[in-house]
C-alpha cells in the first residue's frame, strides 16, 4: 500500500504503516548521524535538551555533499543505519516516530520501535543525487563541526521510502528473505 506521510508522525499515521508499504513524505525531517547520535546521547546524559524537536520526528541517516548552485543539498542517499542502533532506543523513548536510512536494525531497535509505536524506511542506497531533488530546504541547526554529520533541517516534498520495520515487529528484511527461501 502507498501512503503519502505528512510530519511531524503521529501514532495515528505510524499504526498505519506496515512492512513492505510504500511512503512519499512532506514536511519537516533532520538529517544526524553516528557522531550526531553520540552527542545529543551525551547531552540528555548532562540534562540538556536535544537540538530538535524529537517528539513525533524523523531523523534521515545521512551525510550530504555540498550543495550545488541552484539546490538546496548535495547528494543524499542513506547511509547504513546500525552504526545507529546502540542510541535509537533512547530517542524512541523521547518521542523520536520515524527514522530513514538503509540496511538491517538490531533487534534492540526493532524491539524499541514496536515499544513506542515508531517505524523504520529505507531510501535506496545508490540514488542520493535524485533524493536530493526532493529535499526544498536544508540548514544546519547544530554541530556544525561535524560537517556532513551536522544535524540538518530539512522540509521534504515527496520523499520516496519504503517501510522496512512497523510498530507491529514485522520487518520487510526477514519477511522478504522467507518469501523467497528455497525448500526442500
Amino acid at each position: 500500500m502507498k501512503h503519502n506521510i505528512t510530519t511531524p508522525l503521529t501514532e495515528e499515521v505510524v499504526k498505519q504503516l506496515k512492512a513492505g508499504d510504500t511512503v512519499s513524505i512532506t514536511g519537516v525531517i533532520y538529517s544526524a548521524r553516528d557522531a550526531a547520535h553520540k552527542r545529543m546521547i551525551e547531552a540528555l546524559e548532562r540534562g540538556e535538551e536535544l537540538p530538535l524537536p524529537i517528539e513525533g520526528a524523523i531523523l534521515y541517516y545521512l551525510g550530504p555533499t555540498p550543495a550545488p548552485e541552484g539546490r538546496a543539498i548535495g547528494s543524499a542517499g542513506p547511509t547504513t543505519a546500525s552504526r545507529m542502533d546502540k542510541y535509537t532506543p533512547q530517542l524512541l523513548k523521547l518521542g523520536l516516530k520515524g527514522m530513514v536510512a538503509k540496511g538491517r536494525r538490531s533487534q534492540a531497535v526493532k524491539d524499541a520501535i514496536r515499544e513506542n509505536n515508531a517505524v523504520y524506511m529505507a531510501a535506496i542506497g545508490g540514488a542520493g543525487a535524485l533524493l536530493s531533488k526532493c529535499i526544498k530546504e536544508a540548514e544546519v541547526i547544530a554541530y556544525d563541526d561535524l560537517g556532513p554529520e551536522a544535524i540538518r533541517k530539512m522540509r521534504v516534498e515527496d520523499f520516496p521510502a519504503v517501510v522496512i520495520a512497523d510498530c507491529e515487529g514485522n520487518d520487510l528484511y526477514e519477511t522478504a528473505a522467507a518469501e523467497y527461501e528455497i525448500k526442500d
